[in-house]
């Protein structure tokens, strides 16, 4: 128990550092590099890279070279995103943002793949259901890579608080934020024509500064992954490079994935998430942060969702044995459905200062229930070909984040929230069908992963 614990606190630990850094520069993006709306492409270019990397990939790495050096090649990708915004144009923040596209889809596949062997070991060692266990360690691994937005986004607000050329935001200005922000508004961020530091207010020398930091806790996750992580399937990766499958064979794995019946009926609820992790870094830091507040706002109210999803992510990855995830994906949905139509009337105003607070961390809790309790669905529902159904899950995820913050420079903000809102509607009705069928026809046992790699382990 000691032993699996240790890796599951070295992974969590990983990725809270890689993502301070990412999830940092993810929240200031639409307002950093606002100019001709380089930040938000950039995103968006992630994104859609991250679909193409889904589609190959990650079986292609974790099976040969096993999910830890999955990781921690994938972890250097992100990296290469933080040194593209030390001079943030198109020549330089696109083709980085298309390094990390691909190394995103084998870095969290790997990781679920990871979190889902350790927790069926565990669960054979206790004599546990394995869904528990899993559920567990998600939670954990939540719990600590959550709070990464607390410490990226402490660490922009407190080297931006310190620019001494804030402008002033005027009331004519403030009948421009929220809901009724479009693009043609004449006080719309990014429609200026000078570099985008100019845009943002924020001199050069802060900027280097958080980078600088930034870079630096990325190597750090980079040492920590290489040197402390466990090798778990090291007998499975050795076994495959032994006894290849056709390159076509693993490259169409993820599209096989999908004659599975509740793998489709997953995608809306999948892409959901890209959905509402994209309006909130993309549209609420932006329209309703930035607009009112100013730009060295979005880090501390950021923070307060990094802080309530974190806590949630561990909460709710327990509760779940307890409550089912039916309970939970219920309050997410009505959680989200009740910020969506506040967020449609609210009129954000400086005078409002505590509000701003509110709509993340309702955001956050629902947040911690999507990525917990999606990500162990799919553990559980695709144990067999879970490699296939993670690539599945972040491939959709990713479609969701590309028509996000694709179309986060054309529509009005309002326009936004009804999509959003729509596809919520329909990611549920349909995840409603897929707890319906499993109900009435369960998933057969297969040979579990705990199997697979004993029997490796033998065969070496």
């Amino acid at each position: 128990m000691a032993n699996q614990l240790k890796n599951i606190l070295v992974v969590s630990f990983g990725f809270l550092f890689l993502f301070t850094a990412y999830g940092g520069l993810q929240s200031l993006q639409s307002s950093l590099n606002a100019d001709e709306g380089l930040g938000v492409a950039s995103l968006s270019v992630i994104y859609g890279s991250l679909i193409l990397s889904s589609m190959f990939l990650p079986p292609i790495l974790i099976k040969n070279l096993g999910c830890k050096w999955t990781i921690v090649v994938s972890m250097f990708c992100y990296i290469a995103y933080s040194l593209g915004n030390i001079e943030p144009r198109w020549e330089t923040l696109i083709p980085t943002s298309v390094i990390l596209g691909f190394g995103g889809a084998p870095l969290w596949s790997a990781k679920c793949a990871y979190l889902t062997i350790t927790g069926n070991l565990q669960a054979s060692k206790e004599n546990k259901e394995g869904k528990d266990v899993i559920n567990q360690y998600f939670g954990i691994f939540f719990l600590i890579f959550q709070s990464s937005a607390v410490w990226g986004n402490l660490m922009s607000s407190l080297i931006f608080g310190q620019n001494a050329n804030k402008g002033v935001i005027t009331e004519e200005q403030l009948q421009f934020c929220g809901a009724t922000d479009c693009p043609d508004n004449k006080y719309s961020t990014g429609n200026g024509t000078g570099n985008s530091t100019e845009t943002s207010g924020v001199p050069n020398n802060l900027r280097y500064t958080l980078l600088g930091i930034y870079i630096g806790v990325g190597l750090l996750a980079v040492a920590l992954v290489s040197v402390f992580l466990d090798n778990v399937d090291r007998a499975v990766a050795h076994q495959f490079r032994e006894n290849r499958d056709p390159f076509w064979s693993t490259l169409m794995a993820t599209f096989k994935q999908m004659k599975d019946k509740r793998q489709l009926l997953l995608i809306p609820l999948t892409m959901y998430s890209g959905f509402e992790q994209g309006f909130l870094a993309g549209d609420y830091t932006k329209s309703y942060v930035t607009c009112a507040l100013g730009i060295d706002y979005v880090g501390y109210v950021m923070i307060c969702f990094g802080a309530a999803n974190s806590l949630c992510s561990f909460a709710f990855g327990r509760l779940s044995q307890y409550t089912g995830r039916i309970a939970l994906f219920v309050l997410a949905a009505f959680t989200n459905l009740a910020c969506i139509i506040s967020l449609l009337m609210w009129k954000p105003h400086p005078d409002e200062f505590p509000v701003f607070f509110v709509f993340p961390a309702l955001w956050g809790l629902a947040d911690a229930i999507w990525q917990t309790q999606t990500n162990a669905l799919y553990g559980v529902l695709f144990e067999k070909h879970k490699e296939a159904a993670f690539s599945n899950y972040r491939l959709w995820e990713s479609v969701g984040f590309v028509i996000a913050f694709g179309y986060s420079t054309f529509l009005c903000v309002y326009v936004k929230l009804y999509v959003v809102l729509a596809v919520l509607i329909v990611g549920m009705v349909l995840y409603g069908c897929v707890e319906y069928t499993e109900h009435k026809h369960p998933t057969p046992k297969e040979e579990s992963t705990t199997e697979k790699i004993c029997k490796a382990e033998t065969k070496l």
